[in-house]
């Protein structure tokens, strides 16, 4: 996939995920599409030329020129608000991309897959999902999902449907779902050697979040014995 430069976008549909979130679809005229884990920048520019400028990762994959993104709320952010609370189909905006090349799946790996997501880091593997489920690929996928309580989880819908093919586990950092059996709080250690691959099936890793739980997890994996060259990260925040 090529990079270009600032590609004007319009919004073409928004759908409600969380109380903080939404799916957003733009139609990008020139798109040439992007791999399953890559980002884009977002650029808005205001009525006096003040212009903001953020990344996002993709959730759609493949060619066309249609992008989806997940985007949560940073409520102090300058780009988030704007895109959760207030924008509108029809409305114009431009994007940078496909940018990144070192966090992306490729369906010609039939090696495990281990996607572990914090939060809205959930947006490039889902893309990942996707990919496998269209390739046909026989890749054995596994997905950590870890999440504040059941309401914050963004496309719970379709992480349901993904089907016996891929092993979906949940962490609940603040408050469980009813029936809920297993431990409230962070991704620890211990959970992970529950949930995720084994070191010795070698699996690529995926890890997307926050810094602090990036950061977290992957010091695990490696303590674990992860080859620290097939743990790959993507983070946001501070």
């Amino acid at each position: 996939m090529t990079v270009g430069g600032w590609l004007p976008a319009t919004l073409a549909a928004v759908e409600p995920s969380t109380p903080t979130a939404r799916v957003l679809r733009l139609a990008v005229p020139g798109w040439t599409g992007n791999l399953p884990g890559q980002h884009l920048d977002l650029r808005l520019t205001a009525e006096d030329g003040y212009q903001a400028v953020r990344s996002y990762s993709i959730a759609s994959f493949g060619p066309g020129e249609h992008v989806e993104l997940g985007v949560d709320e940073v409520p102090d952010g300058e780009v988030s608000p704007y895109l959760v609370l207030d924008a509108r189909p029809g409305d114009a905006l431009e994007v940078k991309g496909p940018l990144g090349a070192y966090f992306v799946w490729h369906d010609d790996d039939p090696t495990p897959v281990q996607l572990i997501a914090g939060g809205s880091g959930i947006v490039p593997l889902i893309a990942m999902a996707r990919a496998r489920a269209r390739s046909g690929s026989s890749a054995p996928f596994r997905l950590l999902y870890s999440v504040r309580r059941p309401a914050d989880a963004m496309y719970r819908d379709e992480i349901a449907s993904l089907g016996p093919d891929i092993d979906v586990s949940w962490a609940y950092t603040r408050e469980a779902p009813e029936g809920w059996s297993g431990p409230v709080g962070r991704v620890s250690r211990e959970l992970l050697q529950d949930a995720a691959w084994s070191p010795t099936e070698k699996p690529a890793v995926f890890v997307c979040g926050p810094t602090g739980f990036v950061e977290t997890v992957a010091t695990a994996l490696v303590a674990l014995g992860h080859d620290p060259a097939r743990v790959r990260t993507e983070r946001f925040g501070g």
